[in-house]
């Protein structure tokens, strides 16, 4: 074939590719000479193209009928049925809103505990928020039937099936998740091996703080909980260099049961031995000795080593605490090797306040907590008020002597202007006490101190109302001792507390007398429901040896205010002169009755407070228990990480003459 036929030849190829059609045979012309053989003529007619196999169409034959019906499907059928797939295809990939259900486990024991695990993992629940289609919503299905299978093994039903299924209702669908659980598994046999190897006769007890037996359901948490709790027993009976080993279940499908096998390496009983510091803030081991619970010698306890890592990061100089075994004598002693890291040691705090009959408060403070090593704090302190102004140094040794006993020496010039007196006060004070704290709440507490107080303070007299100055030199033993029975020092839930002060003490002033100061507080707390706790205070307070008008203005008891009866201005209840000024008195009685209410929205951190305060004050050495004053209020709180923040807004029932209709107390932690 030429040159000119094989390019005809290829178009009429690509005419054919491109057209589809199907064309009747028809004999290809022969080609004729071109006058110019080289020159192509586009009126010449074709080679013969002899293995094409396709005639040329004839272009006069009429229109070729339309292909017959296939298997009873009209054209306009056929049109219909790939409109309908086209709208199918649109309806897939159109998102819609979906929801979904679980069936099969409601009868299990376990339902709550797989329920939540389910929840917290679950495609459907996390991406419910997010726009889905079809194919979407259906690998969500069929990802939370395998997550709610693998949940349901996890508690044993090692048979368990479940059938994800869509339905379409409108516009929506519904995913159902259909589990058939089937039996659960339990185990046949729980062995720990090694375990008889413990010394002392201990291999009974470790055996029983295995808490998983033989017969009990193959539940995965269990088993490690009970890992974890045997450790723990080890540590704790003094196997300090213990191994519990990589647990082997076996799981029989056809007896439906397992079989456990944990090797435990016990080694000896082990003792405490030394104590070694390094790194900042330079603890001596003598120190750090004294503050841990534990003696050389002692049998050794795990529990009591992180205790001791908590009690020197509660001691605010350590920012981070290593405590390291250090095992010798073929691991029968265990000395301790303690790294710390510095946590700053200087702080500068500040705080603001406000209190109907108190006015508004400032108070800044500049510390130094390790300026006498080892802890012992240096603190300056201010207070700038419309009603008080007062300057004070304070020295602070924590952990003196033993732990949690806190040695205190304190140097103060205050000024105080209330509607009761004027004092300007210098005074001394040392003392020492044992504490509470948030790693060890302990259930008795006490102090004991010395202060030695010279103030000149203006009061008035009572029938006539004239003013009077006068100096006070007071010298006082004061100590308290206290019984604490409750779940948490600032937000308790229940218990009681009891706390009792006692301050005997002689004033210098028109002679010279002997007098005691006593006081007692009681609260309790009762949990009403999960939401609710009731609570409720009674305080009793006597001057005893000395009538009201020998003992100092600030020395005398007063009632009224956001930690006493609120409602009432700051001191305004009890007994007034003649201006209607408070006069204070010798002895006091209190109540408070409240109910602590947490709300559900917002996390449970809000909460309201209705309650219901009352007080006496009497210049007689006993209380008047006939003429209370009674406010009502209700209190807002926050319930923050450190502990409730406060806002009470009371009115008193009996006003006096001067007292205002509404009182405002904002603090932190609880009334009481």
């Amino acid at each position: 074939m030429g040159e000119r036929g094989a390019i005809r030849a290829i178009a009429l190829q690509w005419l054919l590719g491109g057209v589809g059609l199907a064309l009747a045979a028809a004999p290809l012309c022969a080609q004729e000479p071109s006058p110019n053989p080289g020159e192509l003529d586009p009126s010449a007619p074709l080679d013969p193209m002899p293995d094409l196999g396709v005639e040329w169409p004839d272009m006069n034959q009429p229109e070729p009928a339309p292909p017959p019906e296939v298997e009873g499907v009209t054209p306009e059928a056929a049109q219909q049925s790939t409109e309908e797939t086209a709208e199918r295809v649109e309806d897939i990939a159109a998102t819609r809103p979906y929801r979904w259900t679980i069936t099969g486990i409601e009868s299990l024991p376990d339902a709550e505990a797989i329920q939540a695990g389910f929840d917290a993992r679950s495609a459907l629940e996390g991406d419910n928020d997010k726009a889905a289609n079809a194919a979407q919503i259906d690998r969500r299905a069929r990802a939370d039937a395998e997550l709610l299978a693998e949940l349901l093994r996890a508690q044993g039903y090692y048979d368990a099936l479940v059938e994800p299924t869509i339905e379409v209702a409108g516009t929506a669908l519904t995913v159902q998740l259909t589990a058939t659980p089937g039996p659960i598994y339990r185990f046949e046999s729980v062995e720990l091996p090694g375990l008889e190897e413990a010394a002392g006769g201990e291999a009974g007890a470790l055996r029983e703080a295995f808490a998983v037996k033989a017969g009990d359901p193959v539940v995965a948490q269990n088993v490690i909980g009970a890992g974890v709790g045997l450790q723990v027993a080890l540590g704790e009976r003094g196997f300090a260099t213990a191994k519990v080993g990589e647990q082997d279940i076996v799981i029989d499908h056809e007896a439906q049961t397992a079989r456990l096998v944990l090797p435990v390496t016990p080694g000896p009983i082990a003792v405490f031995g030394q104590i070694s510091v390094s790194g900042e803030p330079a603890f001596s081991s003598k120190h750090v000795q004294l503050i841990a619970r534990f003696k050389p010698g002692d049998r050794y306890e795990a529990d009591e080593v992180m205790d001791l890592k908590r009690a020197l990061i509660a001691t605010g100089l350590v920012a981070f605490g290593e405590v390291r075994q250090v095992p010798r004598d073929g691991g029968k002693v265990i000395d301790l090797a303690v790294k710390l890291e510095p946590a700053p040691m200087r702080t500068i705090a500040g705080e603001l306040g406000y209190g109907t009959g108190e006015g508004i408060r400032a108070e800044a403070s500049w510390q130094h907590r390790n300026l006498f090593n080892p802890e012992g704090a240096l603190t300056v302190r201010g207070v700038l008020g419309t009603q008080e102004q007062l300057g004070a140094v304070t020295f602070r040794r924590n952990n003196w002597l033993r732990r949690d006993q806190v040695l205190n020496a304190q140097a103060l010039a205050a000024h105080i202007d209330r509607d009761a007196y004027e004092a300007k006060t210098l005074s001394l004070s040392a003392g020492f006490e044992r504490q509470s704290n948030f790693i060890w709440q302990k259930r008795w507490t006490w102090s004991l101190g010395a202060e030695l107080v010279a103030t000149d303070e203006e009061d008035t007299i009572e029938a006539t109302g004239e003013p009077r100055r006068r100096t006070f030199f007071i010298a006082a033993i004061p100590g308290s001792l206290g019984l604490d029975e409750t779940d948490d020092l600032l937000d308790p839930t229940k218990g009681f507390r009891l706390l009792g002060r006692l301050s005997p003490e002689i004033s210098f002033q028109g002679g010279t007398f002997p007098y005691a100061r006593t006081q007692i507080d009681a609260s309790t707390y009762h949990r009403v429901s999960q939401s609710v706790v009731a609570a409720g205070r009674v305080r009793v307070g006597s001057i005893l040896g000395a009538n009201r008008d020998d003992i100092a203005p600030s020395r005398r008891f007063y009632s009224g205010g956001g930690g006493s009866v609120r409602g009432y201005g700051y001191q305004r209840i009890g007994p007034r002169d003649v201006d209607n000024d408070p006069i204070g008195g010798r002895s006091l009685a209190e109540f408070s009755l409240e109910a602590r209410v947490r709300l559900k929205a917002f996390g449970g951190n809000f909460g309201v407070v209705p309650f219901i305060d009352g007080g006496t004050l009497s210049t007689e050495a006993l209380p008047d228990f006939k003429d209370w004053q009674i406010g009502v209020g209700i209190g807002a709180r926050y319930y923050s990480s450190f502990g409730p923040i406060r806002l009470d807004i009371g009115t008193p029932l009996n006003r006096q003459k001067g007292d205002g209709r509404i009182a405002v107390v904002v603090g932190l932690g609880q009334a009481f």
